[in-house]
């Protein structure tokens, strides 16, 4: 599908996906329901209730619910310098959008004439024009426009006096504290994946290329996938109990992220061995779902005690991914 000033890359049962630049119209079947612009990095449980009142509210208009993210994010082209890891890649953030409710997604190619925009004229040329919106929700603390300057009190103005309908929504909370991507991140950095798959409401999960390794794990009877290529922020050094996903199969799994250090290897590496699998995976993608963090990383006095501490792991990783924990 070629579009004007555009990128189709996902159309499939009525849902886009699409690259756009600012200055470019949407495709005309986003226009006529209603809009919600984000980040939405992680698409948590705070997301997923902007697209569900987007949906509704889309639903009322009688036109279809479209989710706007950027490429890059706004702050990599505002202050340039080491790109830090995001927590979905931008076709998982739009797959799991279109999950939450939204029958579009607008990825829109984030450049200084985009983020030189006043409030202003961020909602007439891309919410109003581009987009041609009847509604827009936003959460209650979105800010817009060059140096952050519009907020909903300024969008609700602006909404009331081009007659669209506009709704915000309250903070999300989960056991007593805002939802956030910032604590989603910070939980996965921790290494508690639990935590984060309470927030993201689905187990966090990484993505990349099995790489050719050291090779020792075959040696002591414990083959291991090393994962190399993962575009998206690790959880902190540990060992869990994952599900890993290879050719479409998917195995119960134990993966080690962090040094080795038994063999005196200092390297932050993703290591993980698939339960019950036998066969070569290099070169092939492979996606890891965290459930939950075993233990942490530490060195062995030798390869028996870690081959020992190995079936163990082995034993816990099935034992929490059958439920009998």
């Amino acid at each position: 599908m070629s579009l004007s000033g555009s990128r189709s890359l996902r159309k499939d049962n009525d849902m886009a996906t699409v690259l756009l630049e600012w200055s470019a119209h949407a495709p005309a079947g986003f226009a006529g329901g209603a809009v919600t612009v984000g980040n939405f990095d992680g698409v948590h449980l705070g997301h997923r209730a902007l697209v569900r009142a987007t949906r509704a509210l889309a639903g009322r208009l009688g036109g279809p619910a479209v989710a706007v993210s950027f490429d890059p994010p706004p702050h990599q082209v505002l202050h340039p310098g080491p790109v830090r890891p995001p927590l979905t890649t931008l076709p998982e953030r739009a797959d799991l959008l279109h999950a939450a409710g939204a029958d579009h997604v607008v990825i829109l190619r984030t450049s200084p004439s985009l983020l030189a925009l006043s409030p202003e004229a961020f909602f007439e040329d891309v919410m109003a024009r581009q987009l041609g919106a009847k509604g827009v929700v936003e959460g209650y603390d979105f800010r817009f426009g060059r140096g952050r300057a519009g907020t909903n009190a300024t969008l609700r103005d602006l909404c009331g006096a081009a007659g669209l309908a506009f709704e915000d929504v309250q903070q999300v909370v989960h056991a007593g504290e805002p939802v956030s991507s910032s604590r989603v991140r910070a939980a996965i950095v921790a290494g508690d994946v639990a935590a984060a798959a309470e927030l993201l409401a689905r187990p966090y999960r990484v993505s990349g290329i099995v790489v050719t390794g050291a090779r020792r794990g075959r040696l002591i009877g414990f083959p291991t996938a090393n994962l190399g290529e993962v575009p998206t922020v690790l959880p902190g050094n540990g060992v869990y109990a994952v599900r890993a996903t290879v050719d479409g199969k998917v195995w119960p799994a134990a993966a080690n992220i962090g040094p080795n250090p038994t063999f005196g290897e200092d390297a932050r590496k993703i290591e993980v061995h698939l339960i019950g699998f036998s066969g070569d995976v290099y070169g092939r993608s492979l996606t890891v779902e965290f459930a939950a963090r075993l233990r942490e990383t530490r060195p062995f006095a030798g390869i028996a005690e870690l081959v020992e501490q190995l079936k163990r792991d082995v034993e816990a990783a099935k034992q929490v991914l059958s439920g009998n924990t």
